[in-house]
């Protein structure tokens, strides 16, 4: 269930504090107020596949060009769209790890939830949790703090952890330990909107951090895109926005699930259109598996041997 804010009150963070928080955010973390534009510009449609009423203060002005710099190149003036449809996409995407997480959520089993990178995420507000999960954030200080000044007033509906710190630190699994994260049980993780802007040794090192301190039966979930997205000329209108922003995507795989396999999860891939990754909205073929030099997307997600 999702409960509206009220997003009126005289408490509203002023416009100079808001700017101070933006200024201190990278290209890569800036991303995370694009993410949140889209998804408020999803919960004023008809015909949402969401609601996510906390969306429009995290993205700010900053959000919205964002969002309009995303839509130019998505939808030319002239000329047929080429690139992936990025408001379908995150629309699809947001409610596919909706599903994830209450579906992980609903296990008697699961006890701790990780969202990591947590950007502008609201999950932890607008949907209730059982009284048994703990929620662990973990996102760079700048990111946390901005998010902090604008959902201050607002309380998540969830034992809530933020830990504050890079994922590429040496010792982020410390600081998420001695948050209340028990390596001993099984955790749900979600890497949301990561893997792409990351270079390939990174990601390898994440996922290896990841798997070394997730109990056996522990699930991952995450999006990533295949290698050929990252240089298909179809693709180019839409890389030059993120590299323009100083934000490029850097890596991708064509087989999600070996990549995961290689870290102990067995994994099943899906992409955007697909059944159980379509909502009714996917605007695209779906390019079977077999088939090469496609663009693709994949939403992934498995369990710990």
């Amino acid at each position: 269930m999702t409960t509206a804010p009220d997003t009126t009150s005289p408490d509203t963070v002023s416009a100079e504090a808001t700017s101070l928080a933006i200024a201190a955010l990278d290209a890569v973390e800036r991303t995370s107020l694009l993410t949140a534009a889209l998804r408020a510009t999803e919960t004023q449609r008809a015909d949402r596949l969401y609601e996510d009423p906390y969306a429009a203060a995290l993205a700010g002005e900053t959000g919205l060009g964002l969002l309009a710099a995303v839509r130019a190149a998505t939808f030319p003036p002239a000329g047929a769209r080429t690139v992936p449809s990025t408001p379908d996409y995150n629309a699809i995407r947001t409610r596919f790890f909706d599903d994830y997480l209450q579906a992980a959520a609903a296990d008697p089993e699961t006890t701790q939830i990780v969202l990591a990178p947590a950007g502008m995420d609201s999950r932890a507000y607008r949907f209730d949790w059982p009284s048994r999960v703990r929620w662990f954030e973990v996102d760079r200080p700048a990111v946390l703090a901005y998010k902090e000044q604008q959902l201050g007033e607002f309380t998540p509906r969830v034992d809530h952890r933020r830990v504050a710190v890079d994922l590429t630190s040496p010792d982020w699994e410390e600081q998420l330990i001695t948050a209340g994260y028990d390596p001993s049980v099984p955790s749900t993780w979600l890497l949301e909107g990561l893997l792409y802007y990351i270079p390939e040794a990174d990601t390898h090192r994440i996922l290896q951090r990841v798997a070394a301190i997730s109990a056996p039966g522990s699930r991952i979930a995450a999006d990533i895109v295949n290698a050929e997205a990252l240089t298909h000329p179809q693709m180019k209108a839409l890389l030059d926005v993120f590299a323009g922003w100083g934000c490029p995507w850097l890596f991708g795989s064509d087989e999600p699930e070996a990549l995961f396999d290689t870290y102990g999860y067995t994994a099943e891939a899906v992409q955007p259109g697909e059944s159980g990754a379509d909502f009714g909205r996917w605007p695209d073929p779906v390019p079977p598996r077999e088939e090469r030099g496609v663009r693709r997307v994949f939403f992934v997600h498995g369990r710990r041997n």
